[in-house]
């Protein structure tokens, strides 16, 4: 069939001229819209970086926030073409839940890292003790915490293992309690092997005047009469002063015939006829 003129003005006034300026109206939409999304989320980070926050959860926020307006821009976008939106947002809506479902554990790592970030429980540097791993914190990410143990090994722990247990963190306070005990034979000098330890912590510069450190007999064990020997030092004196005191008291002990009795039993035999 041949299309006249009036025919064909018809259909561009009909169809052409209509579709045309949605199109048009949903690409300016589309345009303008991600360029509000764009100024949002720099005014959004701004607003973050002044509250102080970990770049981790700004960027991270900033992501959520920027696709979360960029998704009700298409939306918008493809309603100005005609398309019926309530259909696609129920359709958004069930894959957000089946995914939502089916990242239970990863969801949960998600929610504890940004807990972790906003309440600050330790940062990069920290020596901590989380899920039964004692290292320093190299990296806090989203979902997982970074950790290097003593021996130099590196550790992934998720962070839903993290904010559900204990967490300590040795390095939050700026001094730490160095705490010992030390043992001597029932037949030494009691009086003395005190005051050998109290002399060999105040010969020692680490170890600080206040609080003043502790000595006093804890306990009359089953073979040793035991002292506990608490002194104060600065967090990063910890395991250098432990070391040190336990080697000087050996020596000292050694040198002025203070013995460290082992564990001993004492066995009576009895002889029947």
């Amino acid at each position: 069939m041949e299309l006249t003129q009036d025919s064909l003005q018809k259909i561009v006034e009909t169809y052409v001229i209509p579709y045309g300026l949605n199109l048009l109206f949903a690409l300016a939409i589309f345009i303008i819209g991600k360029w509000l999304v764009k100024t949002i989320v720099k005014v959004i980070d701004k607003l973050l970086e002044k509250a102080k926050l970990d770049s981790i959860l700004i960027d991270f926020i900033s992501g959520i926030v920027s696709a979360l307006l960029m998704l009700f821009v298409i939306i918008a976008s493809v309603g100005q073409l005609g398309v019926d939106t309530t259909s696609l947002v129920a359709l958004i809506g069930a894959a957000g839940l089946a995914i939502g479902l089916s990242l239970q554990s990863s969801l949960q790592n998600f929610a504890s890292g940004v807990m972790l970030i906003v309440f600050r429980p330790f940062t990069a540097g920290n020596f901590v003790e989380v899920a039964g791993i004692a290292g320093v914190v190299e990296k806090i990410s989203i979902f997982s915490t970074q950790l290097r143990t003593g021996d130099n090994k590196q550790m992934i722990v998720p962070n839903g293992k993290i904010y559900g247990d204990v967490i300590t963190n040795y390095s939050a306070k700026d001094t730490r309690r160095v705490d010992m005990k030390f043992g001597i034979g029932y037949g030494d000098d009691l009086k003395k092997a005190k005051e050998i330890i109290k002399r060999i912590l105040d010969e020692d510069e680490r170890i600080l005047k206040d609080p003043a450190p502790v000595v006093a007999v804890s306990e009359l064990g089953d073979s040793s009469v035991n002292f506990v020997v608490r002194p104060w030092v600065n967090s990063d004196d910890y395991w250098p002063v432990f070391f040190d005191i336990h080697e000087k008291v050996k020596l000292t002990f050694d040198a002025e015939g203070i013995s460290i009795p082992f564990p001993q039993m004492d066995v009576h035999l009895h002889k029947e006829d």
